[in-house]
């Protein structure tokens, strides 16, 4: 059985977590992962870079399994947070579009996969035949020790012949219950910016590992406390929600991620969040409505969206709305186990502080030092 034999491989290399956007060539491997492994079922391929990038930094092994189209959609979280940072992600892409190919849309992207990933630089190997298993192996062994990207193209071809790990129809969770709402939010006049609500945060931090959004975000909360249980992101718009679960799922300690509504927006990551429940998850969406980092353009939000309602939407069930500091104040002291999402309604703009004087391997390192202690 050859899927077995692969998950088999994947244990004896200590890996613990696989995060997973299926494909229909490897529906019996998919369908064995949550037997032998930590399954992270993902909506969209990028959300796994960050979840594997959390993960890594946590000191957990985690492998990020997709159909190659997905690298389409994941190439700059790649490049702009694993590659940025020196982190590893073996990555399994079942490889369409080359071999007995029936869908015309797999084709265009698909065949030039190879010629993408080496004008990236990103080390790839192909994966042809049951007597290629033990590259498997060298694809995961080369990202964890070369702290670096590296994807294994697995064509259809690898399983034929294979036999049937499992049934044709899987068994699916019951989905009988009843969904009940009761909300209803007023929204005042903003009275803080971002900054002033980072530096409440800032203020009460106690400990916590702390994710912050890319561009301004990252540098207010360096001016207003460095720490090395800080994670500044330099990049890889969306991702930062990604990164934070990954490290819940992954430490033992709190883990608060100081988000945007316009990256929250962007992503498909908060019903993972939800479906995953890691108690010890704090979402703290900073919605002053604009894209801030870039020239306060208003988003979707800044007049039409509820980001605490979405966050309900998706299934997170510990959420509040605040709208000044001591509102802030208070909900930071009262949040319990989570995953907890505060939604914080702000105006737009930006503090005047400095670009953070730290290289991205600083970042890494210092962080990785700090949370295992």
């Amino acid at each position: 059985m050859r899927e077995g034999c692969v998950l088999d491989r994947l244990a004896a290399l200590g890996v613990d977590t696989v995060a997973s956007l299926p494909c229909d060539r490897t529906q019996e491997f998919c369908a064995l992962i949550p037997e032998r492994f930590r399954a992270v079922n993902l909506t969209r391929e990028e959300d796994g870079v960050g979840i594997s990038a959390g993960l890594a930094m946590a000191g957990g092994l985690s492998v990020l399994h997709m159909q190659s189209s997905g690298l389409g959609n994941s190439l700059n979280a790649i490049m702009s947070l694993t590659v940025t940072f020196g982190l590893p992600l073996p990555v399994l892409a079942s490889w369409r579009g080359v071999y007995r190919e029936a869908i015309p849309a797999q084709v265009p992207f698909n065949r030039a996969v190879p010629e993408v990933l080496a004008a990236l630089g990103i080390p790839y190997t192909i994966i042809r035949d049951p007597e290629d298993e033990g590259l498997i192996d060298e694809v995961v062994s080369d990202a964890y020790a070369s702290m670096r990207p590296h994807v294994g193209l697995i064509l259809p071809s690898f399983w034929e012949g294979a036999e049937e790990a499992c049934p044709a129809e899987q068994p699916f969770p019951l989905r009988t219950r009843e969904s009940v709402l009761d909300y209803r939010r007023t929204f005042r006049d903003p009275a803080m910016t971002r900054n002033d609500a980072i530096r409440v945060i800032a203020a009460a931090l106690d400990g916590e590992v702390v994710v912050a959004n890319i561009g301004v975000p990252s540098k207010e909360l360096y001016a207003a406390n460095d720490r090395d249980l800080n994670f500044y992101m330099l990049g890889s718009y969306t991702q930062a929600t990604p990164i934070g679960l990954g490290l819940a799922l992954g430490a033992d300690k709190d883990v608060v991620v100081l988000d945007g509504d316009g990256s929250l927006l962007g992503t498909a990551v908060l019903p993972v969040v939800a479906a995953e429940a890691p108690e010890n998850l704090t979402i703290v969406c900073l919605d002053n409505g604009a894209f801030g980092s870039t020239g306060n353009q208003p988003t979707p939000a800044s007049g039409l969206v509820d980001m605490e309602l979405l966050a309900r939407a998706a299934g997170i069930r510990q959420t509040c709305k605040v709208q000044d500091e001591r509102e802030l104040r208070g909900a930071w002291e009262s949040r319990g186990r989570g995953p907890t999402f505060i939604h914080v309604v702000l105006k737009p703009g930006n503090a005047a502080v400095p670009n953070i004087p730290l290289a991205p391997e600083e970042i890494r390192e210092r962080f990785v030092r700090g949370l295992r202690g």
